[in-house]
């Protein structure tokens, strides 16, 4: 038997707006960037309304991260500095490493009903690998294999490994494990994950039952204090878990089903330099990288 992560922390997603005037809401990348390193940030935008989302997130600059971005309704039509264009619909992936410098533009578009839900994921790079030639991995929803456990639960296998499937994005630096987890009422699921690595869980619908049973976790929302009897059992549709080590996460539900994205990778503990939708090292890589936008040497050439 593996050893069972515990919850340390379960945070509520907050409303904000980006871009052009995009409603959105953020799990991840408030503060404290080096508790969930590698990741820096991960948003959920979904919404019935047009005018909520539909001005997107016109040309804007990327170095030293790569932005990952999962679609499940709508569709992200995207265009970048090196010439790229496209269309994120239902199911796909796009994983783009900025490295030293890219820009680009991403603008959501409805379905037929006027709905969007998708997330966008950032992870941060390595010194040694913030200034590598930008790159994508495309992937269409057909491409991403899907594993049924043995209790129901079905896992789209996103990046890294469950089941013998193997993630059609390779190659990563942090060695990543993203999947979309969906289960049943009334099961019980066990995903081995690797020691080490940061591991977290997003709920996206339903709730789910997480961890060991015995945690006192934090659980920040908005300026309200929580003692240890308050601690939700269920977690709900919006909020993230952050898990201690370990190399096994289990999931239970009870009368509801639930639906919910997990996603590890291993740390890179270094200083973390961030502004904007740049992010570098030093205080000094961030003022190059602005001052060099501003006298158009940004984007590098090979």
């Amino acid at each position: 038997m593996g050893i069972l992560r515990r919850i340390v922390k379960v945070i509520k997603s907050q409303p904000t707006v980006e871009g052009a005037g995009v409603r959105l809401h953020r799990a991840i990348g408030f503060s404290e960037p080096e508790v969930y390193d590698p990741f820096l940030l991960l948003d959920d935008f979904r919404s019935h309304r047009p005018d909520h989302y539909i001005k997107g997130f016109p040309w804007h600059p990327h170095r030293g991260i790569e932005t990952i971005t999962y679609v499940l309704r709508g569709t992200v039509n995207h265009g970048d500095s090196m010439g790229n264009r496209g269309t994120i619909a239902p199911g796909d992936v796009q994983w783009m490493t900025a490295g030293r410098g890219i820009i680009h533009q991403e603008m959501p578009k409805g379905d037929s009903d006027g709905a969007m839900h998708g997330f966008q994921l950032w992870a941060n790079l390595p010194a040694a690998h913030k200034m590598m030639p930008p790159r994508y991995q495309e992937v269409l929803a057909a491409e991403i294999p899907e594993v049924t456990a043995p209790d129901g639960t079905v896992v789209k296998v996103i990046a890294g490994n469950y089941g013998g499937a193997a993630g059609p994005v390779r190659d990563i630096v942090i060695d990543p494990l993203y999947l979309d987890i969906q289960m049943r009422p009334g099961s019980s699921f066990e995903l081995p994950v690797t020691p080490g690595h940061t591991t977290l869980a997003y709920v996206i619908g339903g709730q789910a039952y997480f961890g060991t049973g015995d945690e006192t976790y934090s659980y920040p929302v908005a300026g309200v204090g929580y003692f240890d009897t308050d601690l939700p059992k269920f977690i709900e549709n919006g909020h993230l878990v952050l898990f201690g080590d370990g190399d096994l996460v289990r999931t239970t539900t009870e009368d509801a089903p639930a639906r919910f994205l997990v996603i590890s990778g291993r740390p890179i503990k270094e200083p973390i330099a961030w502004r904007g939708p740049i992010v570098m090292n030093t205080q000094e890589e961030l003022q190059t990288a602005f001052a060099e936008l501003q006298d158009g040497t940004f984007l590098k050439q090979d």
